[in-house]
């Protein structure tokens, strides 16, 4: 009886780790008009009309011409600036 109680502890301690890790990040892909993207956890207010914001599950087309940043703190690129908010 004592097996069954550990196996059913172990399976119950699996499964609340699994819950845990597999919730969802909320993660956005933003590209301004320029074709400049980047990682953000937020959308933050940029200013209007200058960024597209899309899930994190984003991709551009083969065509697409886009191109990758990284960057640090809140803010937008614009024109190969890393403009803080």
């Amino acid at each position: 009886m004592k097996t069954i109680a550990k196996l059913a502890a172990a399976a119950l301690l699996s499964a609340a780790t699994v819950a845990v890790t597999t919730s969802s990040a909320s993660a956005y892909v933003v590209c301004n008009r320029e074709g400049e993207c980047w990682h953000t956890a937020h959308p933050f207010r940029y200013p209007a009309n200058t960024v597209y914001i899309h899930p994190d599950g984003w991709a551009w087309g083969a065509r697409d011409h886009y191109r990758w940043h990284e960057h640090d703190g809140r803010g937008y690129w614009r024109g190969g600036l890393w403009i803080k908010l």
